[in-house]
């Protein structure tokens, strides 16, 4: 029994270890997402993103996703949706505008990769998002007013 409890945590240990190596150093990962943020309505090349973090394209790309547990590009594809999502509760912007804004080609490509990730439209998922915002004390007093 105790032999068999060594071998668990020795292999919980083991296990930690291989979660904590092969990524990238602090500040390379930190270097890449400035990029990658400060870029985002443009391409990101990923082999941009290596030659700044002094890496190959594949070595970067590994690192990454193994400091993040997002490829590359599925990084830049979340921080993409996370900032459409953003103008849309934020600004009265046309989906086409916001598409072009969070770096995708077109809103049709835009579209299909929200869609995808959030399960829904943009379009449905501004109209569901502004039912559920707070009227606005604005807007309430302009009623009251009447």
């Amino acid at each position: 029994m105790a032999h068999f409890q060594q071998n668990t945590a020795r292999a919980a240990v083991t296990e930690t270890r291989k979660k904590n190596t092969g990524g990238l150093t602090p500040w390379r990962e930190q270097l890449a997402k400035q990029l990658i943020l400060e870029r985002l309505g443009e391409t990101v090349e990923v082999t941009e993103l290596a030659r700044a973090c002094a890496l190959s394209r594949s070595h970067f790309s590994r690192a990454f996703k193994c400091s993040t547990g997002l490829s590359p590009q599925d990084w830049i594809r979340h921080q993409r949706i996370a900032r459409a999502k953003q103008l849309i509760q934020s600004t009265d912007l046309s989906l086409t505008q916001i598409s072009l804004e969070c770096g995708f080609c077109d809103q049709a490509h835009f579209c299909h990769i929200f869609t995808r990730s959030e399960g829904i439209n943009p379009f449905a998922w501004r109209c569901r998002t502004v039912r559920s915002q707070p009227v606005s004390s604005v807007y309430t007093s302009q009623l009251h007013a009447r």
